[in-house]
């Protein structure tokens, strides 16, 4: 307790919070409820930092980001010790096994977990603001793409119902092109109008110049029939679809906005060079993957801990007879998806890794299990690249698992020679 003068658990809501605080000198708790208002926030900070003489506190909370993270995180005589949701649920429910819950009582588990389990905690020191800046952004673009992808697939549906010539013409939605041409014709019968020298006019302006490929569209346009004259399907379809472009295009805006921040931002860091030589990286990939790692190179002593913490690394439940092998169900989701989707790009760019994805299929996994254990390895490796501050080198670590005499590249050669 000597490292700190209190031990403070805050179970959070959107409009108050309640408090338990332990005084490590009296060894007294209290109570207290504070308003969710910055005014009240920074009253209740300067009033701790008046009691205990600016010297350090402890915070247990629920969250590792949030606006109650975000407003602490800039007090530094605050130490914070984030919690898993599902940590303090079981803990609740191995005093409560009615499933009771209240807000006090969750701040005393929580200061309970603080005060008696701190070595099993770790307390959290954020990052230099740069780090954490592309960490929102490459986040929040992945959203806005699951944002698009959900837009894409209702405007898929729609056309399906009245217009699919338009889905044999573009394997892609998501682009402005097919914004503007259903702007302009969200209809068969009003395309049919148009002269087919407008057509191509509008396709070569938008970039799309393949000429085998235009004139097979317009020798399709020029063959099509409605594929249903229900007068509800025609009056409404062009509507639904109007809507939905309405929608997607401003998404796809952002996107593009998003993804210039992030290339300027990325290319701004230290560590830049080093994960953009990852076979297959791109702008995309570099940027995840540096936000993921961040450039605190203390957090991750060991690799298994971040292949723990990732949710990449599986887990093992045994029990009498019982054993299984499973993946991860509690992790942070957005960083398994980033490294476990930087495996599956790796494949088309590194000799080893599309070898060892095949070697995985031939002893029975499926595609995801194959691409998890990929990831698996190539965390190992990036982990070790950052650790020591070397970009990736290809060559190097072929040869590496040529003197470690790896099954892998026998199974390369025998490959490459089938």
């Amino acid at each position: 307790m000597e490292e700190y003068a209190a031990l403070i658990a805050i179970d959070w809501a959107d409009k108050q919070h309640a408090i338990s605080l332990y005084d490590c000198t009296t060894g007294r708790r209290e109570q207290a409820v504070v308003k969710h208002t910055p005014a009240t926030l920074r009253q209740w900070v300067f009033s701790l930092r008046q009691r205990f003489e600016g010297r350090r506190v402890a915070v247990c909370l629920e969250q590792a980001r949030g606006p109650l993270v975000y407003a602490l995180m800039e007090y530094d005589f605050i130490v914070l010790y984030p919690v898993n949701p599902v940590t303090l649920a079981k803990y609740r429910q191995a005093f409560s096994p009615a499933l009771g819950k209240d807000d006090p009582t969750d701040a005393d588990y929580l200061l309970d977990l603080l005060q008696y389990h701190r070595d099993r905690l770790r307390a959290w020191h954020p990052e230099d603001a740069a780090i954490r800046t592309l960490r929102l952004l490459v986040e929040q673009r992945r959203r806005l793409v699951h944002d698009a992808t959900r837009t894409s697939n209702r405007l898929t549906e729609a056309l399906k119902a009245y217009f699919p010539l338009v889905l044999s013409w573009f394997s892609d939605l998501n682009t402005t092109l097919v914004c503007d041409f259903l702007e302009r014709w969200p209809s068969l019968e009003r395309l049919q109008r148009a002269r087919p020298a407008t057509v191509l006019k509008f396709l070569r302006t938008h970039h799309s110049v393949r000429q085998a490929t235009n004139e097979r569209r317009l020798a399709e346009l020029k063959a099509a029939v409605p594929l249903t004259s229900d007068v509800a399907i025609l009056q409404t379809g062009p509507l639904q679809v109007k809507a939905l472009v309405t929608q997607l295009r401003p998404t796809l805006a952002a996107i593009a906005d998003y993804e210039k921040q992030i290339a300027t931002l990325a290319t701004s860091l230290e560590d830049y060079e080093l994960f953009a030589s990852l076979p297959g990286a791109g702008p995309l990939h570099t940027a995840r993957m540096m936000a993921g790692f961040g450039t605190d190179r203390t957090r991750w002593v060991r690799v298994g801990e971040l292949l723990c913490y990732s949710g990449v690394a599986p887990i093992v439940e045994r029990s009498g007879k019982h054993y299984l092998t499973r993946w991860r169900y509690f992790c942070p989701k957005f960083l398994r998806q980033s490294f476990v989707e930087y495996a599956a790009e790796s494949v088309k760019h590194s000799s080893w890794a599309r070898a060892y994805y095949d070697l995985q299929l031939s002893r029975g996994k499926e595609h995801h299990a194959a691409i998890r254990a990929l990831a698996y390895k190539w965390i190992r490796i990036i982990w070790k690249c950052w650790q020591t501050h070397r970009k990736y080198d290809e060559t190097i670590y072929l040869n590496n698992l040529r003197k470690r005499g790896s099954f892998l590249l026998s199974f390369m050669a025998a490959t490459s020679q089938s």
